[in-house]
């Protein structure tokens, strides 16, 4: 890769991987799953960085290319760690109200199915439009606005969330 593209790769990288970051825990509902499986779809990304930087909807080629790699079975072996506590990030007001809801409603999530996780994230974590989060998962949109529908469904029906409080 030439030095001008190998500079707007970087600034890609620095600008989406919080963004990235974030999706991927979504998804994998964990930590370092997820720092794993963002960095594994970046080195996706560079290989097809000619196609990606070309592309009209690069976040939507990015997310396309992440929900791949974890349908892909990204650390399908890898064996499972249960978190035991969660430390609020310092500095941070209200940071401990909010702990729990988060929680709750990442615990409720968690326990959907695979796309419906995919469907609602892209949806609403990345505001992707029905359009948008079809193509990215190579589904139709009426596959988006049904699994959209079951999946708010079923969390409006999830213990961690009736118990919680959380609305």
């Amino acid at each position: 890769m030439k030095a001008a593209e190998e500079e707007r790769f970087r600034e890609f990288v620095a600008i989406r991987w919080p963004g990235l970051l974030r999706m991927a825990y979504g998804l994998s509902a964990d930590r370092n799953a997820a720092e794993d499986l963002a960095q594994a779809t970046l080195a996706k990304v560079y290989a097809s960085w000619g196609r990606v930087s070309r592309a009209d909807n690069q976040d939507a080629y990015l997310y396309s290319i992440l929900c791949n790699t974890y349908r892909g079975g990204f650390r399908k072996r890898r064996v499972a760690e249960v978190q035991t506590e969660f430390v609020p990030e310092a500095g941070q007001p209200d940071a401990a109200e909010h702990v729990e809801s988060r929680m709750m409603l990442m615990a409720a999530v968690n326990e959907l199915p695979p796309k419906q996780r995919a469907v609602l994230l892209l949806r609403y974590f990345a505001d992707l439009s029905e359009a948008q989060t079809a193509e990215v998962m190579g589904v139709s949109v009426g596959t988006v606005k049904s699994q959209t529908s079951r999946a708010i469904d079923r969390l409006r029906t999830s213990p961690h969330l009736l118990e919680g409080g959380v609305r």
